[in-house]
């Protein structure tokens, strides 16, 4: 990890921003309709008696979803996390990269794997701001094409009502949980990209020159072990932000009531389509990131 240092200092909030934007963009085009079909499936009212599932699996979620709905309907909900997307993976990047200067007193002696994961969880912190309330109105949207009401008109109008009707509290609603989701796998996440990047540089080379594949596999990777560990709380917060008020006294009251209606099993409820998923969502993130990033060092190198 030695050429790692003198990188970051080349590398502008500026250009962080703006590679970020393009690595989230790649990561919600690639990855929004198996998010939708994960929310749907982890929030779908438990079967009683001889009352049927909606879905059995993720297969025939995105069969029904596309019969129903359309193509577009694997797309529901995606405004508000397109919206958030830039400022949500400048922040990110940021909060990583910052975080590793701040934990190296150092610059010419590498990081630790410990110092990558801390500043990985601090990027983590940074984007709960505005991933929380995204994600809370998100959940809302794809949510209501499933049930056939439409009480929301887009992301706009759901974040204005939920505002309006009980005040910045209901649109934050789920935050505790985003952050237990986040920080910890961010974590996680970037502390795999980094490894994977150095033990597939191959011996004399510059992590600079990495592979597109080499790049894909690193970053798809890191999306997998991401969500092994975000998926629980995942779904709690999933739950609990489409949870008609009053139903949670609180995350342990989620946590309690899932376990005793559907088994531990129900928290890793759209485990296949989030690891469908994962893979080349995160593969196409980390990619747009890294060429838009060796773009913007050609086109502007002094930023």
């Amino acid at each position: 990890m030695g050429d790692a240092p003198a990188l970051e200092r080349r590398v502008s909030p500026l250009k962080n921003f703006v590679a970020g934007g393009v690595g989230g963009a790649c990561l919600l085009f690639a990855g929004h309709p198996l998010d939708t079909i994960k929310v749907r499936l982890q929030t779908q009212p438990k079967a009683s008696g001889p009352q049927y599932v909606i879905y059995t699996g993720t297969y025939d979620c995105l069969r029904k979803t596309v019969s129903r709905e359309g193509v577009l309907g694997l797309y529901k909900g995606m405004g508000a996390p397109l919206a958030g997307v830039a400022p949500m993976m400048a922040i990110s990047f940021f909060g990583f990269g910052l975080g590793k200067q701040l934990l190296q007193s150092d610059p010419s002696v590498p990081h630790t794997y410990t110092q990558i994961y801390l500043a990985g969880m601090l990027a983590g912190v940074f984007t709960t701001v505005i991933v929380a309330p995204g994600e809370r109105i998100k959940c809302l949207l794809q949510v209501q094409s499933s049930a056939g009401q439409l009480k929301y008109a887009g992301p706009m109008d759901c974040a204005v009502r939920l505002y309006k009707e009980q005040g910045i509290r209901s649109v934050y609603k789920g935050t505790v949980l985003t952050l237990i989701r986040d920080v910890p796998s961010s974590g996680l996440y970037f502390l795999t990209y980094e490894y994977l990047k150095h033990v597939l540089t191959p011996e004399g080379q510059s992590v600079q020159q990495l592979s597109t594949p080499r790049i894909l596999l690193a970053g798809g990777t890191a999306g997998i072990l991401n969500w092994v560990i975000a998926l629980p709380p995942d779904v709690l917060k999933s739950n609990f932000q489409t949870a008609a008020d009053g139903r949670y006294k609180g995350l342990v009251d989620v946590l309690r009531t899932l376990i005793r209606e559907e088994g531990a099993k129900a928290l890793y409820k759209g485990l296949s389509a989030v690891m469908l998923r994962a893979f080349p969502a995160n593969a196409a993130c980390f990619l747009g990131f890294e060429v838009a990033l060796k773009c913007l060092n050609w086109l502007a190198p002094s930023w």
